[in-house]
């Protein structure tokens, strides 16, 4: 099959823009000059006319991918009968917030031993293949020109022009690296003169990229359980944030599908207050409150600038087009159509995110002491928001494209909304209803444990007067709503399980009982599985969760990353990748089982 596998990608990043290298060393997506940029390759969504840029050694018969480490320097590894090489690849760091930012991915190609013959194919197609990318041959490589823009590969090797799958253009090239031997190569976007690969100053590109990961890394204050994987996570976390504003994307692709051959397929470069959320949470609970900072300072610029229809996703900058359309021309990953830019999502009500915003403002609050006016300004008006519009239908979590409901989760959230502003006001002077807010709250909870509750489940379900189970019940131990040793939390937990789990897989809900507006299957969410681990360990059963954990831990991908979701028959991945929200699960997981590690080791130590 032309597509590979969603796993078989490493990410690259300089936290401005994404691409994906494959594990046979070819870019198969990258957008530029940012996130939600039009695409320069998206051979994954197109295997003829996406695009890609390959690079591969001749008759090679092993290939092995990793990261270097503590870094997003992704290295290829080729074995010939004639020798070995490696392709170092990545993309070049800026100063921080630069406006003049570089938009650049290095390719850098080393001989280990013997000799080796590479082949590259050049093959852009810009603004996500719409209108004729034409190619021209210099001194100094490759330019790429499209009525959207430019982009030159810039290298010292031997470029011909010739005829492309598609019928469009392509530039190829082969050349021979012996030992010792090292061979740059350069992508660079809007570059319309090409200066020599010399000029390109690779080497130091190189070694700036890795210093700047690896002083990030050692700002970390984690150092106990599955210390790499968390490392892994936290800088493919850090690769998602959008230096220039602070905003944290969802993930750096689009419309990887959820199902093969389905239509749930979604563009997810931009943020989401409640992914963005979590993610904040994250950032502190590692010891990097500075990218931490920054989100605040968007997140609340944005809020405030949309408090009334309380906006639940935006894009990364004020210029960022949100509306939602299909690119026809383009077939889709293994021809899960349609193709979408944009995500209609941004206008529903959904009335979790007040909760999620709430939660986010106090970690901000616990972990640096302090809430600016204008941030408490925000939570004062997002819990005044809540009291407010509480009882009101919404679309829920999951943003279901059916009918609004009273969904339960978005009740809890109001219900934390309301619940962390009066706790602050009280503890820590901020002016505010509290007396309003507490008895919205108290309405809150009185009215969950009567409409949400199901006697004949023994569960919380999704919605009122409907006994669909949802997994997002599987977050209201950790949310102080009841005490985690309530009975009715444990026969919460063992309903999802029944009913929504293959093991420690978790889907969502049942497409069957809740009307999301759509039709087909969809994979197992990852973050479900890390909240089902985290409530099995909150009700006391540990074995079970580390049951669990080791098994969703083995379905990572060859480089520690984490899709959107999970195919529990055919062990597929599914959904845009690497998505924040499974990197936020993991690392809170393995946090957790961290901390109980140490508490029973220190018991044990007492009893000795």
């Amino acid at each position: 099959m032309p597509y590979l596998p969603i796993h078989a990608y490493g990410l690259i990043g300089d936290m401005n823009s994404c691409a994906l290298v494959s594990s046979s060393g070819s870019i198969d997506w990258a957008c530029f000059p940012r996130f939600d940029a039009p695409s320069v390759f998206a051979a994954v969504l197109d295997d003829t006319k996406g695009g890609r840029c390959s690079l591969s050694a001749r008759d090679a018969h092993s290939v092995i991918q990793h990261y270097l480490p503590d870094t997003t320097v992704l290295e290829t590894l080729y074995e010939t009968d004639g020798g070995a090489a490696s392709v170092c690849d990545f993309m070049t760091r800026a100063p921080a917030r630069s406006p003049e930012a570089p938009h650049e991915i290095v390719r850098v190609v080393e001989g280990l031993r013997g000799s080796v013959t590479m082949r590259l194919v050049f093959q852009p197609r810009l603004d996500y293949g719409r209108g004729t990318t034409s190619l021209t041959v210099d001194r100094n490589g490759v330019l790429a020109s499209h009525p959207q823009g430019t982009l030159a590969l810039i290298g010292d090797v031997p470029f011909i022009i010739e005829a492309a799958p598609d019928a469009g253009e392509q530039a190829v090239a082969e050349f021979t690296v012996h030992e010792g031997e090292r061979v740059d190569l350069a992508l660079a976007f809007g570059v319309r003169r090409l200066p020599s690969i010399n000029a390109m100053d690779c080497r130091n590109k190189l070694e700036r990229a890795a210093r700047h990961d690896e002083a990030s890394v050692a700002k970390l204050n984690y150092s106990g359980y599955l210390r790499d994987s968390v490392v892994r996570s936290y800088l493919t976390l850090h690769m998602l944030i959008f230096e220039p504003t602070g905003a944290i994307v969802a993930a750096p692709t689009t419309s990887l599908p959820e199902s093969l051959g389905g239509v749930r397929n979604w563009d997810y470069r931009f943020s989401w207050l409640r992914d963005s959320a979590w993610t904040l949470g994250i950032l502190y609970r590692l010891g990097d409150p500075h990218e931490g900072e920054a989100f605040i300072d968007w997140v609340v610029d944005q809020c405030a600038l949309s408090i009334e229809s309380m906006q639940i996703l935006f894009g990364i900058a004020p210029e960022s087009e949100l509306e939602e359309i299909e690119l026809a021309h383009l077939e889709g990953y293994r021809r899960s159509s349609p193709v979408r830019i944009g995500n209609g999502a941004a206008f529903h009500r959904q009335l979790d995110v007040f909760g999620e915003v709430a939660l986010s403002l106090a970690v901000f609050h616990r972990y640096s002491g302090n809430l600016s006016d204008k941030a408490w300004g925000l939570l004062k008006q997002m819990a005044d928001l809540a009291a407010e519009m509480w009882h009101m239908e919404d679309r829920g979590i999951w943003e279901v494209r059916g009918p609004e409901q009273h969904f339960v989760y978005s009740k809890v959230m109001c219900w934390v909304a309301l619940d962390r502003a009066a706790k602050l006001a009280e503890g820590h002077g901020f002016e505010g209803d509290v007396a309003y807010w507490r008895k919205q709250r108290d309405l809150i909870r009185e009215e969950v444990l009567e409409k949400g509750w199901s006697d004949t489940k023994r569960s919380f379900v999704q919605a009122y007067g409907s006994d669909a189970i949802d997994a997002s019940a599987l977050l209201i131990p950790f949310l102080g709503f009841l005490p985690p040793d309530d009975p009715r939390i444990r026969s919460t937990v063992r309903r999802v399980q029944l009913e929504l789990a293959d093991g420690p897989f978790v889907r969502r809900y049942r497409t069957d009982d809740t009307d999301d507006g759509l039709v087909g299957e969809e994979g197992a969410f990852y973050i479900l599985s890390f909240w089902l681990i985290g409530a099995l360990m909150t009700i006391g059963e540990t074995q079970e969760a580390l049951n669990y954990f080791h098994k969703v831990f083995d379905t990572t991908s060859h480089l520690g990353l984490f899709a959107e979701m999970h195919d529990p028959v055919t062990g597929q991945a599914l959904g845009n990748f690497p998505q924040a929200f499974s990197h936020i699960g993991f690392i809170h997981t393995v946090r957790n089982i961290n901390e109980m590690m140490r508490s029973q080791a220190y018991e044990e130590e007492l009893l000795a």
